[in-house]
């Protein structure tokens, strides 16, 4: 026969009782798992801190590139806009000589002025052409344009068209094909 004590062990281990060795093992495996558990998720978190500061670097640099660009543009925007006149103002340096040369000469006679007027004139309005500033000065019987032309007074004029341009009192200019200053003309009246 057996003793109480160890029929009471063999009656755990029957009825599927762990004993304290196997407890405890199985709380050093749970441990184990735990550990390894922690270290993963200190390494997966570790990782993620990695990735979170190089995006984080990332998106500086992206800003910074921005600000960049930004600035380059505005400074291209301002010296465009502050030397915009540069090459126009340059080609009427000439005409200036010109009118210049003019004056200085002081026994001029009517018709040297009247010629070195009209030179100058030429100048300048090459200058102006070369700049895409161009003369509108419509040809009496032109049909009245409201977008190049302003109407001064409405005359009547049967030999013409009715709303047809009579005459040009000032001629007026385009600058890339946009008015800068309407031609003022006299337009036929209806009939």
């Amino acid at each position: 026969m057996s003793d109480p004590q160890q029929s009471a062990q063999n009656s755990q281990m029957l009825q599927g009782e762990p004993s304290p060795e196997e407890l405890e093992a199985a709380q050093a495996a749970n441990e184990a798992e735990a550990q390894d558990a922690l270290a993963a998720a200190q390494g997966e978190l570790a990782a993620l801190q990695a990735k979170n500061a190089e995006l984080a670097d990332q998106y500086l640099r992206a800003q910074a590139d921005v600000q960049n660009a930004r600035r380059r543009a505005d400074d291209e925007i301002t010296k465009a806009r502050k030397f915009a006149v540069e090459a126009f103002a340059e080609s009427l340096l000439p005409v200036t000589d010109s009118l210049e040369a003019g004056l200085a000469i002081k026994d001029a006679t009517p018709e040297q002025i009247r010629e070195g007027a009209e030179a100058t004139l030429r100048q300048l309005k090459s200058a102006l052409e070369r700049n895409k500033v161009i003369e509108v000065a419509p040809a009496p019987g032109t049909k009245f344009d409201p977008h190049q032309h302003q109407a001064i007074s409405v005359v009547p004029a049967p030999e013409q068209e009715p709303n047809t341009v009579v005459s040009v009192l000032q001629k007026g200019y385009t600058i890339n094909e946009r008015v800068l200053r309407p031609a003022l003309v006299t337009v036929s009246a209806p009939k």
